[in-house]
């Protein structure tokens, strides 16, 4: 064989692969025919639209002004200073995915979940009924949960099974990891996807969709606001996957009307700001919020007005 014939050998395997890919185009090509109308997927209702599937956010108003939701896999960053709803913003997230079919993994350094579930109650969503285990329990569940809770005593948990698993000689000092560590928050989210049951061996990639709140990762850096970019980008690295939609509280200071840190609006997906008008020039307490950023989606470009109302919690209403 010339060495022009083995150039142009093609190897049978290698051929196998590229048909398996042609014919998985093909069934692609099928689907974009289906865009725009209305599919049951894990008993849930969803939307495509050209090959994104949007998530619902809790709030008919905000999947409105998105044009029908989240694009799927996207990681919202939820900016504010305190008093603006951000929390409840994740509350309603978290609630429409359990109605949904789609497991939690909830992280809250700001409140103990308890508290979360208790304001919750107040506008009509009962986390109670459903199956939750907190990662901080030194019981193994039962049975799989819907909600995996971690706080900040379930962090402390994992980074001390992580310092202790660390190889300890005479030349290598044990590393020591702190409950607000980048690296404790990645491995508190494995952990909480291996309790839910979402992941198959050997995969990173839950199966099965899945709902992540971290409220707040400002946390993680609050130290040392300089390194928000790095940590943000490490967390992305290390955790975002094409079935997992997230929220990440970033708090924002009440004097510099500014975040702890800039990063995370960078390496965000989408963007939900929430404001406040000088309350002490006022008189009164007024919230307002806007989509900075949307990535795979056209979405609505005015404010809203945000109201917290008993019962219903988290309403927009347009200011024109």
């Amino acid at each position: 064989m010339s060495k022009t014939d083995r150039n142009f050998e093609i190897d049978e395997k290698y051929l196998s692969e590229l048909e398996k890919e042609l014919a998985l185009m093909d069934v692609e090509r099928t689907e974009v025919k289906k865009s725009s109308k209305e599919f049951k997927e894990e008993g849930k209702s969803v939307r495509r639209d050209f090959y994104i599937t949007r998530i619902s956010t809790g709030i008919s108003e905000l999947d409105k002004a998105l044009d029908g939701g989240i694009p799927k896999g996207s990681w919202v960053a939820i900016t504010g200073e305190p008093g603006t709803g951000k929390s409840i913003l994740c509350m309603h997230f978290a609630w429409a995915g359990i109605q949904a079919g789609d497991p939690v993994v909830y992280i809250t350094t700001e409140a103990e979940f308890r508290d979360v579930v208790k304001q919750a109650k107040q506008f009509n969503m009962d986390f109670e009924n459903y199956k939750t285990y907190d990662i901080s329990s030194f019981k193994e569940p039962n049975e799989i949960p819907q909600i995996v809770v971690i706080d900040i005593f379930g962090l402390l948990k994992i980074a001390r099974q992580m310092s202790e698993s660390t190889l300890e000689s005479e030349s290598v000092r044990r590393k020591r990891f702190a409950a607000l560590d980048i690296q404790t928050l990645v491995s508190a989210i494995h952990e909480a996807y291996k309790i839910l049951g979402v992941l198959k061996e050997g995969v990173k990639t839950p199966y099965k969709h899945v709902r992540l709140v971290i409220d707040s990762l400002s946390a993680f850096w609050a130290d040392k606001p300089a390194m928000a970019r790095k940590y943000s980008y490490d967390l992305k690295i290390s955790t975002h996957r094409e079935n997992v939609t997230a929220y990440l509280v970033s708090q924002y200071a009440m004097t510099t009307k500014s975040t702890f840190g800039f990063g995370l609006e960078h390496i965000a997906d989408g963007v939900f700001h929430l404001w406040m008008e000088d309350v002490e020039k006022n008189k009164e307490i007024k919230r307002y919020m806007i989509i900075k950023k949307m990535r795979m989606t056209n979405h609505t470009r005015n404010a809203f007005r945000i109201e917290i109302e008993p019962n219903k919690g988290f309403t927009l209403y347009p200011l024109h």
